[in-house]
């Protein structure tokens, strides 16, 4: 893979917890508008992995990092650890939905605006239209779109996936990073999910961790293999 195709390039990265050297020298590249799917035994650093390329880690006691990530936002290559670049931008630019749906206790309409008001957008007539867009390309809008006002905790499991799923998409990110997105869901709701990656990768450089070697069959463009947290494999297999 060249630059001109590359999104994220990550060189030399080491990460510690404490004593524990979790990953050892990880040197890969992750392709634009494709899905990668970060495999391997559970404690080989895939989840530690996607928090390095949105500093989600630098609030954990005893944590450290070195190496060079680099993604390119807003048309250009960035260090997203030098300084100057702020983790607010960064984490905009960089979505991250976790294992287990984590909606917020307020209706679905304020789930999915609170990050736009949390970056100060109050403008009522873009929070709804950004609101609809996120949850249209979640493929929740149909379902949800006479209930706005509800409680999103009486969404079903997959449902509330989704909705994580709109909640970092209304922002308009450039990455999205998964963690186990469908590992607490049902057949039906993962089979929706997965249909969903697919049609996102149109817009965004997808990472996701799975441990279900069908699913990554059938949707992922790239692996990337975790064995005692080392990258072995980078291999790129027609869908």
């Amino acid at each position: 893979m060249n630059d001109e195709q590359a999104k994220i390039k990550v060189t030399g990265l080491d990460f510690f917890y404490r004593d524990r050297h979790v990953l050892k020298d990880l040197n890969v590249r992750f392709e634009r508008n494709a899905i990668t799917a970060l495999v391997g035994p559970s404690g080989t650093g895939k989840s530690t992995f996607l928090y390095t390329l949105n500093r989600l880690w630098e609030n954990i006691p005893g944590a450290r990092m070195r190496g060079t990530v680099e993604i390119i936002l807003g048309g250009l290559w960035r260090d997203i650890y030098a300084g100057g670049y702020p983790v607010t931008e960064l984490r905009r630019r960089v979505g991250l939905v976790f294992q287990t749906p984590n909606p917020l206790p307020m209706s679905i309409r304020k789930n999915v605006a609170f990050p736009l008001k949390l970056a100060g957008n109050r403008d009522r007539r873009l929070l709804q239209d950004r609101i609809e867009q996120a949850l249209q390309a979640a493929y929740l809008w149909d379902e949800v779109k006479d209930r706005l006002d509800d409680d999103a905790r009486t969404l079903s499991g997959g449902q509330q996936q989704r909705l994580c799923i709109a909640r970092a998409l209304v922002l308009e990110p450039e990455v999205l990073l998964m963690d186990e997105p469908t590992s607490s869901l049902d057949a039906a709701a993962t089979e929706i999910i997965e249909t969903l990656l697919v049609a996102l990768k149109r817009r965004f450089t997808v990472l996701v961790v799975s441990h279900y070697l069908d699913q990554v069959r059938r949707v992922a463009d790239a692996v990337v293999t975790f064995p005692d947290g080392t990258v072995v494999s980078n291999s790129t297999e027609p869908r």
